[in-house]
């Protein structure tokens, strides 16, 4: 068995950055296996890069994001002792891999951990959140006022943490999820219900619930990180609908136990 193995889902990349994200994975001495599973239309990035640690998988079909990772975290043998959710967009310095995977190996009760993340300026990316009220999800994207909006998100997205120490999170992001294989058998797998955006925050909180999903800025990551959303109508809606599906499922505004982590993971890691 692989120690480390990967999904990249495809839709259409930019060859140039897919191209850095496959050379930061492969550029180690561990034993690792990428699987490149393509939701275009076409087949066209099949070609892109060849060794022998790397598989295609054309889909013939766009059915998510999260399904087009499932296709692999549904087969266990498939999987190394760890699997890595990697965003096309991602890139990253030899030996992140070998440090997550210690880490791991130090961390018994850990199912998931996330990296420091970082714009390709250098810039930190806030991406440990606590989980969703409808007001953070879909309020915020209608609401006219920036300042109204920066309020909602220095709370959602942790700003009042230090970003400098470690902190178990309820919700990180799906750029980037190093995950222990034997969790994702327990727990199980994204949520299809989601096409995109959010199934991220659903896989964690039920990893969450047995296990610390834990943010650890000791590794760094760089993340280009663009909001489709915030650009495209079409993907707007979708960011819309999965909110929607999100607290149908969890709650809108009577979530218990949404209450009661967020609230403890305030008074633990508030820096005020």
């Amino acid at each position: 068995m692989c120690k480390i193995t990967a999904t990249i889902v495809l839709y259409k990349n930019r060859t140039y950055e897919l191209l850095e994200t496959i050379d930061s994975f492969l550029k180690t001495e561990m034993d690792v296996r990428l699987y490149l599973v393509d939701n275009s239309p076409t087949d066209d990035l099949k070609s892109i890069f060849y060794d022998s640690r790397v598989e295609y998988i054309f889909m013939h079909s766009n059915n998510g994001f999260g399904a087009g990772h499932n296709v692999i975290l549904r087969n266990p043998e498939k999987m190394g002792k760890y699997h890595l959710v990697l965003n096309p967009d991602i890139s990253f310095k030899e030996g992140t891999l070998e440090r997550l995977y210690d880490y791991m190996e130090s961390n018994s009760d850990i199912g998931n951990v996330m990296p420091r993340i970082v714009y390709p300026n250098g810039e930190l990316q806030y991406l440990c959140k606590l989980l969703p009220t409808p007001m953070d999800w879909i309020g915020r994207m209608f609401i006219p006022f920036s300042s109204i909006k920066e309020k909602i998100n220095d709370s959602f997205e942790m700003r009042f943490a230090d970003y400098d120490k470690e902190m178990n999170v309820p919700y990180l992001s799906g750029c980037f999820m190093f995950l222990r294989k034997s969790v994702i058998e327990e727990v199980g797998v994204f949520d299809e219900g989601i096409f995109m955006y959010g199934e991220d925050t659903d896989l964690n909180r039920r990893i969450y619930q047995k296990y610390r999903t834990m943010y650890y800025p000791k590794v760094t990551i760089t993340h280009a990180f663009e909001k489709g959303s915030h650009k495209s109508l079409r993907l707007f809606w979708i960011h819309v609908k999965a909110a929607v599906y999100y607290l149908n499922k969890w709650g809108w505004f009577f979530d218990k136990e949404r209450r009661e982590i967020n609230k403890k993971t305030k008074l633990n890691y508030s820096n005020l």
